[in-house]
């Protein structure tokens, strides 16, 4: 038997520990975790939507209606007139014939490999992809190869090593990348799995609702449509503020998800009431385009700022800004001040990025203000060696 504690013990030691923390109030910038007041530089919720009142009115509204839980999976008697609304509001809002509901971001990811996928089929990733995309290999027992991160020219070679196998080729990567902020090459990636016959996926759980000219994300803001990337999955827990997520594309995908992938299947709906929230979002996200303006205007805001601390930061247009630190207790040590001077921005360290790349993983919202992203700044540049 496996000895817990001594293995406990060995993470506090090597700084890679993780702690919970008890938010008092709503996801918002200023909040109040474990008892005290905190501006957070921390939360997905890049458009400031989790406690928007519209949102919160249509939650309520949806509870009288739906109640608080839907009872029973979607293909049982769990599928609400609310969900089937929303599912196909997403399909208009990204472009593509339908979109299917699955209560996680990681549970879609993992849905749609193993729908997809069998033994002895090809998975190409790029390496810097999220964990879910990466533990779906495990879920369907394909033969996982990760390209070098961002390299459309090692994805290339690795296909071309394929051409003449007959068996299933799925290309799945991150649309934009959740520890370093950057963009997939994913104009380049769709060109190259057209050519190879390969399905190609894009995880925007980051990109949507904060890119392109309507926030529809990634694919949105490179000009792709659903002829060039397939497979779409998004989630509705970050910009668009409520939970959840969705993969969209054509009628046949979807039906063949919704026969065969073991994560819709086999698992109770999300609560309606959260589907009413989600949609109400979607018309927020249409209505209000200065959230989206206001978003980008505080990233180029910190940025400048940044660089004139002499700040290392990565090739983020994002709201996601990594100032790296390169050593997980130096990481932990900065994230410690900043809490003692009032900022929640948290430490991320191995395994999630590689050795050497700990780092700060400062997210903005449309729900800062300009002082608040100019008061972060000032702290970092007095810890800044």
């Amino acid at each position: 038997m496996r000895d817990l504690a001594a293995e406990l013990a060995r993470r506090r030691a090597g700084d890679r520990y993780r702690t919970r923390r008890v938010l008092e109030g709503p996801q918002a910038p200023r909040q109040t975790v474990d008892g005290r007041p905190l501006l957070a530089f921390c939360s997905n919720d890049y458009l400031g939507l989790a406690h928007h009142p519209r949102l919160v009115t249509a939650l309520k509204r949806g509870a009288d209606r739906y109640g608080v839980g839907a009872g029973a999976a979607h293909l049982v008697n769990g599928h609400s007139r609310a969900h089937h609304a929303l599912e196909e509001e997403l399909a208009a809002f990204t472009g593509r014939e339908r979109a299917l509901l699955f209560s996680t971001g990681y549970m879609a990811n993992l849905g749609v490999a193993q729908a997809l996928l069998g033994r002895r089929d090809h998975l190409l990733q790029d390496r810097l992809n999220h964990a879910s995309l990466i533990d779906a290999a495990a879920a369907c027992g394909a033969r996982l190869r990760r390209y070098r991160h961002g390299d459309e020219g090692d994805l290339a070679r690795r296909l071309g090593a394929l051409e003449g196998d007959e068996r299933e080729i799925l290309v799945s990567t991150d649309g934009v990348f959740s520890m370093d902020g950057d963009l997939a090459p994913l104009p380049a990636l769709a060109a190259h799995a057209a050519a190879a016959g390969a399905w190609l996926m894009v995880d925007d759980a980051h990109g949507l609702g904060v890119l392109g000219a309507t926030g529809a994300g990634s694919l949105e803001h490179l000009g792709l449509d659903a002829r060039q990337v397939p497979i779409l999955m998004g989630t509705l827990g970050k910009a668009l503020g409520t939970a959840g997520a969705f993969v969209a594309g054509s009628e046949a995908l979807i039906e063949t998800l919704i026969q065969s992938a073991r994560t819709y299947i086999y698992t109770t709906a999300m609560p309606a009431a959260v589907a009413e929230a989600a949609r109400e979002a979607l018309r927020v996200v249409a209505d209000e385009p200065g959230r989206r303006h206001r978003l980008q205007a505080h990233v180029r805001r910190f940025r400048a700022g940044a660089a004139q601390l002499g700040l290392a930061l990565m090739p983020s247009r994002t709201p996601i800004q990594p100032v790296l630190v390169g050593e997980a207790g130096r990481a932990v040590e900065l994230s410690r001040r900043l809490l003692e001077a009032g900022f929640l921005v948290p430490a991320i360290r191995p395994p999630t990025v590689p050795e050497g790349g700990a780092r700060l993983r400062v997210t903005l919202s449309a729900a800062h203000h300009e002082d608040e992203v100019d008061r972060l700044l000032e702290v970092l540049g007095e810890l800044h060696p």
